[in-house]
């Protein structure tokens, strides 16, 4: 079995080809769609999920079979036959043309698989086993959904803000400092609709090196966190 490499992809106007009309091929409509895909369906039969979505112009319908020159001008595509020598053919039309490949319950084909998502937006987490089981898969996806660590998902709007005005700035920032800044209070202030505020603080004490829980150099932290800040916590514990 081969060794992924982990990546998403910017499907942003990239056309899509997904051959089969089954349940499986619906399944694949939605999160191809999100990530802007211009989806094209080809399928003698199709779902009645995918027909409405023909009908509502999220995909284009072929109803047809598979035949060479399908894949011209696709950045990526999905075989979902359920017959092998069709999937075979379009397997190697990918290969010929460069196009990325899934082809469905079978990782030998595929020139990439696609993960289970854990989603709170705006993160995304991608679940694999690479392919050796996609029930197992599926099922740490559920657990991490209900991981309280996705907690932290919340705090991505205002540490975006935050890196836009460092970035517009060029200013020099050590990076184990940002994960510093990240705190259950600044978390808390997020949470409760106060996400101004929080941006504020992230840049003060992003810029700032005279707080005296943060170190006092803003190009070089501690690893592991910041040594004043740990100072101070054993400082509180011991009063």
């Amino acid at each position: 079995m081969p060794e992924y490499y982990p990546v998403y992809l910017n499907l942003a106007g990239k056309r899509c080809v997904i051959l089969g009309g089954g349940t499986i091929a619906q399944g694949k409509i939605a999160a191809l769609r999100d990530a802007g895909a211009r989806i094209t369906v080809i399928s003698p039969e199709a779902t009645d999920g995918i027909k409405r979505a023909a009908q509502r112009g999220d995909v284009a319908f072929e109803q047809r079979e598979y035949q060479a020159g399908d894949l011209e001008g696709a950045f990526i595509a999905v075989a979902a036959t359920n017959v092998w020598h069709v999937n075979r053919q379009i397997y190697e039309e990918a290969e010929a043309r460069g196009v990325l490949l899934n082809v469905v319950d079978d990782p030998d084909q595929c020139t990439f698989i696609a993960p289970s998502i854990v989603r709170r937006d705006p993160i995304t987490l991608a679940v694999s086993t690479g392919g050796a089981s996609p029930a197992l898969a599926r099922k740490m996806r559920e657990t991490l959904a209900e991981a309280p660590a996705l907690k932290w998902a919340d705090l991505a709007g205002a540490l975006g803000r935050a890196r836009r005005v460092i970035k517009e700035k060029r200013t020099v920032i050590d990076p184990t400092r940002w994960q510093c800044v990240i705190t259950e209070d600044l978390l808390r202030l997020v949470q409760e609709g106060h996400e101004d505020q929080a941006v504020d603080i992230i840049l003060a004490q992003l810029q700032d090196d005279t707080i005296p829980e943060m170190c006092d150099d803003l190009t070089k932290c501690r690893t592991g966190g910041c040594a004043k800040r740990a100072a101070l916590r054993a400082a509180e514990a011991v009063s």
